[in-house]
């Protein structure tokens, strides 16, 4: 199965130095969840507008105005941002 496509829609940063991101389909329906050390950032590693991810891997989205969000988000990420651009 191909890899589905996601967008970035939450950026956390917590107390133990790392990045906490989230990133969705446009439909808010699956997201992924991934964690990048500040360190890592500060280095050049950056934080793309979207990636990809085997759909296997995602999990479901059950709060509806989470989703809402999440989709809401991802559009706008989607429609103002190449996949590969750094944001």
């Amino acid at each position: 199965m191909d890899d589905e496509q996601l967008w970035l829609v939450e950026r956390t940063y917590t107390d133990k130095g790392l990045v906490s991101l989230m990133y969705a389909t446009t439909d808010g329906e699956r997201c992924l969840h991934k964690q990048r050390s500040m360190n890592m950032l500060r280095q050049g590693a950056d934080v793309t507008a979207a990636t990809e991810a085997d759909p296997a891997d995602l999990e479901s989205v059950e709060d509806a105005e989470t989703r809402e969000r999440y989709a809401s988000e991802a559009t706008k990420m989607a429609e103002q941002h190449d996949p590969d651009e750094a944001v």
